[in-house]
C-alpha cells in the first residue's frame, strides 16, 4: 500500500477584488489622550452600509476604553453632497491618528486596520500561487507594495503579521509599538463623493 502525501498542496489565493475601504469598518489607532489603543467605529446608530464603499462617508466615533477619550468625526460637504474619506498609509482615514497595528518590517513599515485586514494580508502573503482579480482599478493586492509581494521576503512579512496579530490583542500605552507614530503618509484625495439621500 502506498503512503500518502504528508504534504499539503502550496496555499492559492485568488483575488476578488478586495478594496481596502473593506477594512475600515472599525479601525485599531493610538489614543490621542493616552497613547494607548482606541476604536474607530461607525457612530452608534449609524445603519448598516449596503456598499463598502459607502464606509468612508459614515458619520465615526474614536473611542479610548483605556482613557474614556471620545471624539466625532462627520464627512465634509461640497454642495449637496459628502466628501469622503481616503484610505491608505499608515494614518486612519478619518481622524488622521496614527495606525496601532505597525511594526518595522524588511527596513520599512507593515501596518495594517485591524485584525481582518492582518488576516486578509496574511492569506496573500503566504501563496505561493496568487491568481488577480479581473476588474484590479481599486483592488488592495496590486496595490501592495514589491517588497511586500516578493517571495524572498515571504518569512519576514509574515513574521511582521504575526506581530501585528499579537498587538491587536493589547491596548495599553506601554504596548504601543515604537513604529506607530505620525509620518505624514497620506494618500492623494481623490474626491469620493456621496449625494445625500441616505441615513446620514
Amino acid at each position: 500500500m502506498r503512503d500518502e502525501p504528508t504534504t499539503s498542496p502550496p496555499p492559492r489565493h485568488h483575488d476578488v477584488g478586495t478594496w481596502l475601504v473593506r477594512f475600515t469598518a472599525r479601525v485599531l489607532v493610538v489614543c490621542p489622550r493616552c497613547g494607548g489603543r482606541a476604536d474607530v467605529v461607525p457612530r452608534p446608530g449609524t445603519a448598516v452600509p449596503k456598499y463598502f464603499g459607502e464606509l468612508l462617508f459614515q458619520p465615526r466615533r474614536l473611542a479610548c476604553g483605556g482613557c474614556g477619550a471620545v471624539t466625532e468625526w462627520a464627512a465634509e460637504r461640497e454642495g449637496r453632497a459628502l466628501v469622503g474619506a481616503v484610505p491608505g498609509g499608515t494614518e486612519d482615514p478619518f481622524f488622521r491618528r496614527p495606525l496601532w497595528l505597525q511594526t518595522r518590517c524588511a527596513g520599512r513599515i507593515l501596518w495594517a486596520c485591524n485584525e481582518e485586514h492582518v488576516d486578509a494580508l496574511a492569506a496573500y502573503v503566504g501563496a505561493r500561487l496568487r491568481e488577480r482579480s479581473s476588474s484590479p482599478t481599486l483592488a488592495m493586492f496590486p496595490r501592495l507594495p514589491v517588497w511586500m509581494k516578493s517571495a524572498s521576503r515571504r518569512d519576514e512579512v509574515l513574521a511582521g503579521l504575526t506581530e501585528l496579530r499579537a498587538l491587536a490583542g493589547r491596548s495599553a500605552p506601554a504596548d504601543r509599538s515604537d513604529a506607530a507614530h505620525e509620518r505624514g503618509d497620506r494618500p492623494r484625495h481623490h474626491h469620493s463623493l456621496f449625494f445625500r439621500g441616505g441615513p446620514y
